[in-house]
């Protein structure tokens, strides 16, 4: 193989003959290079057969990139490794082992809200108050203690309180009823295979020497449940490449534990370490203020970051007087940007929390600068889309309880919150499902309803049966019959919806519903549905890792703020915050500017911050501060023409998105409705890029 176009470093990685391997990947210095070379030089060059090949990362959006290379460098024979998300690997060992863990072949998994929506009826059912026993707070301790390889019973342990025995016997009965419907949660596609291979040893061994070599990507941001079961899988051959950098690790919120790659050495103490350093993204001043902030962390391994890029202009500092000044200044400067020839999809403002967007996107639609907010809204987020994906779920698995009460009176069906209570309890005592329970009344027209859709389901294609579930259903006639634009935009994602079908059809060759529903709980790095792809990006630190962009903004950096009032009493949270401030900077390619602000309305509260201490830590040298900058008063363009008046179906025409109808008014903000694909858009009221027709 040629590996000529590899720096010293990456090649040193690629060749690494067997035994455990850490590779120290800094941003931006080639790490999915290394990882797809490595797989084709496994193949290659050490006539490892692809069937032994097993390579991890962490988002559905990484495993098909890694697959796309792999298939460049191999051909068909990268299909016939293991390259995927931690839970389709999960998936893929319940699904070969299911009857050894207790399901049927055609269980179903929960996604979060499933599971929110059960634990409100334990809730409801133990008669507890949900404002005193708030069910997302306890869906997350249960999340918690299963990626901690906790069930309920190893849980009960650590019970000390009142509150926490509430907990312990919620999470039973959650147990008892995921079990009971045949279903499971995304926690149990970790949870379940380290069960299964504790209680049977030779199973366990037939997949260590299936994969004879593991790669795992990101291995700063592995939980308890993903570090076992890496280690469990590893064992036997110890063939383990993985690659991570700690001073990315900014998942700790979610469980991610950072010392799984501080002890790597300790838990393989014949592993070579490989320090990735050079990097090809960002210029020389970028990385000298990301050294300088990363450094003083404690807890680390000593890496510098360097380029043969050239140094770059200076890193901008400025201080605004207040937020609607740095949102101003923001985009007065990416104004300037765009006017230079910059594309707006090179540009990103970058922010601790999200309640911080609403100021930059009022000034941007000042400006008419079109815009996204990543992560704002998610199509399979929608009310629709959930209750489409409920009826798909209900017809595979009757037993479905979840996906039976989202949808039984969806359409209306004057099946009312009594009426379901009755079955809930008749299905309770009775130890069935609720659709087992269901014997007369409108809810038998519901079940009939299903049992003909399960049955023409058998001979259709995906898309004929999404089709058919939106005209038997009701679904679609109740929303025609509406004739609001809202019902149209949910109609619109509900033919939306077909398209996923039809390319999964087209893309896997099979109609099968059992694929299609595996595929879809996948997805958990939910795509954004997006329109217009040359638009600015807002989005939150954590958003933006693993992306790059030519100019970053990142603003607030004031304490308090960033790092976060929440951090400030830990030397972990704050060395996390730190780590954070580093992923937001090695974001950037060419020009870098930091902002704060003198004093800051948010949540409500104004508050007088002092800068970020980040913003103490960079040198002098590496900085251009903008002079007194914090003395100038905001001043509003003179963009807002204050004397337009508007009515709710007024028609007008937007200079970018065409012809519209105003459908609400709301002080400053008219809402528009544009024709497909732009949807309903918040216009500032008078602003000049609209007029009446």
């Amino acid at each position: 193989m040629d590996l000529s176009t590899l720096n010293d470093r990456q090649k040193e990685a690629v060749e690494w003959p067997d035994g455990p391997i850490l590779v120290l990947a800094g941003a931006g210095s080639g790490k999915t290079r290394v990882l797809t070379t490595k797989l084709a030089y496994l193949v290659n060059e050490k006539k490892v057969d692809p069937y032994n090949i097993l390579a991890i990362t962490f988002t559905n959006k990484a495993a098909k990139e890694m697959k796309e290379r792999a298939y460049k460098m191999l051909g068909y024979e990268a299909y016939n490794m293991q390259i995927s998300t931690f839970h389709s690997l999960g998936l893929l060992l319940i699904r070969e082992n299911y009857e050894k863990l207790g399901f049927e072949k055609n269980f179903t998994i929960l996604d979060s809200d499933d599971s929110l929506t059960i634990i409100k009826k334990i809730l409801k059912e133990m008669n507890l108050d949900p404002k005193i026993y708030n069910p997302r707070a306890i869906r997350n301790k249960i999340s918690s203690a299963k990626n901690e390889l906790m069930d309920s019973n190893y849980y009960s342990r650590f019970v000390n309180s009142e509150y926490e025995e509430i907990v312990l016997e919620v999470f039973r009965k959650y147990e008892s009823k995921v079990l009971k419907n045949n279903s499971m949660d995304f926690d149990d596609l970790l949870l379940l295979p380290i069960k299964l291979f504790k209680k049977y040893p030779d199973i366990l061994e037939k997949y260590q020497d299936r994969f004879r070599y593991i790669l795992v990507d990101e291995y700063q941001d592995t939980n308890e449940a993903q570090y076992i079961l890496i280690k469990m899988l590893s064992k036997k051959y110890e063939n383990i490449c993985v690659v991570g950098d700690l001073d990315q690790s900014i998942y700790g919120f979610r469980g991610a534990n950072f010392r799984n790659i501080l002890n790597f050495e300790k838990d393989y103490p014949n592993a070579k370490v490989v320090p990735l350093e050079e990097n090809y993204r960002s210029t020389g001043n970028i990385l000298n203020v990301a050294n300088d902030i990363i450094k003083h962390n404690k807890q680390r391994k000593e890496k510098n970051l360097w380029t043969k890029n050239e140094n770059g202009p200076k890193i901008r500092y400025h201080r605004a007087y207040d937020e609607k000044d740095e949102a101003n200044y923001v985009m007065e400067e990416i104004n300037k940007l765009i006017i230079n020839g910059e594309d707006r999809s090179s540009i990103a403002v970058l922010y601790r929390t999200n309640a911080q967007s609403r100021n930059m996107e009022e000034a941007l639609l000042r400006e008419n600068i079109p815009y996204k907010v990543v992560g704002s809204f998610y199509f399979y987020n929608r009310k629709e889309i959930k209750d489409l994906i409920s009826y798909l779920k209900l017809i595979y698995n009757f037993n479905d309880d979840v996906s039976l009460m989202r949808v039984i009176n969806v359409p209306k069906r004057q099946i009312g919150p009594k009426t379901i209570e009755n079955l809930a309890s008749k299905a309770l005592s009775s130890g069935v499902s609720l659709y087992e329970a269901i014997t007369d009344g409108k809810e038998l027209e519901f079940k009939k309803l299903i049992e003909k859709l399960k049955k023409e389901s058998e001979n259709v294609s995906l898309t004929e049966l999404v089709e058919l579930v939106l005209t038997e259903t009701g679904i679609r006639k109740e929303l025609e019959s509406s004739k609001t634009i809202d019902a149209e935009i949910r109609l619109e994602n509900l033919e939306e919806f077909k398209s996923i079908t039809k390319n999964f059809e087209e893309n896997n060759g099979v109609i099968s519903l059992e694929e299609f529903l595996l595929e879809i709980s996948l997805v958990s790095d939910m795509e954004e549905h997006k329109n217009n792809s040359d638009v600015v990006t807002l989005m939150t630190v954590h958003s933006a890792k693993g992306l790059e962009f030519d100019h970053v903004f990142i603003i607030g950096l004031e304490e308090g703020l960033f790092p976060h009032s929440n951090s400030l009493d830990s030397l972990d949270d704050i060395e996390e915050e730190r780590r954070l401030c580093y992923v937001a900077v090695t974001r950037a390619k060419k020009t870098l500017t930091l902002v704060n602000a003198k004093r800051r309305m948010l949540y409500g509260n104004t508050n007088a911050n002092p800068p970020s201490r980040f913003i103490e830590e960079i040198n002098d040298e590496y900085l251009e501060k903008d002079a007194n900058s914090e003395d100038k008063v905001f001043n509003k363009a003179e963009m807002i023409d204050k004397t337009a008046t508007y009515n709710v179906g007024d028609h007008v025409i937007h200079d970018i998105y065409g012809e519209g109808v105003v459908v609400a008014l709301g002080g400053s903000v008219l809402s528009i409705a544009f024709s497909h694909p732009y949807g309903i858009k918040k216009i500032m009221k008078g602003h000049k890029s609209i007029r009446k027709v």
